[in-house]
């Protein structure tokens, strides 16, 4: 979220830490673990301490004062158009313009959800073969 927010891309990220553009994909998809002295490389080019990527983090010494944030929120606020939407948000004073601007979005996403086919369940049973 940091590097979006600071709109630097992953490969000039990787290229200030001696990695390829790739291997910031698999960091910030959670698919590899990062260490410590990488954690501390990757904040001083972000700008910011080694800590700032433990805030709200689960266990953490302040894990009780934190407020719980949802994945759906935390996955918005990895991507670049959800930085933006927040972003314009915000400058949007008028709190009825506001209501107006979440309530489109609300019937954007039903009528999505009604036109789009639903999944197939695989039963848990497997069906019975006809016999010829």
């Amino acid at each position: 979220m940091r590097r979006i927010e600071i709109n630097m891309s992953q490969e000039f990220l990787g290229e200030n830490i001696g990695l390829t553009f790739q291997q910031i994909q698999k960091y910030e998809k959670g698919t590899n673990r990062i260490g410590a002295s990488r954690i501390q490389q990757i904040g001083k080019v972000l700008e910011v301490p080694a800590k700032f990527f433990f805030e709200g983090a689960p266990g953490g010494w302040e894990g009780e004062t934190s407020s719980h944030t949802s994945p759906a929120l935390l996955e918005l606020l990895g991507t670049r158009e959800g930085q933006i939407l927040i972003n314009s948000f915000v400058r949007i004073t008028d709190a009825e313009i506001r209501r107006s601007f979440v309530c489109l979005i609300e019937k954007t996403a039903t009528l999505i959800d009604i036109t789009q086919p639903k999944p197939k369940r695989s039963s848990a049973r497997p069906r019975p073969r006809k016999k010829w």
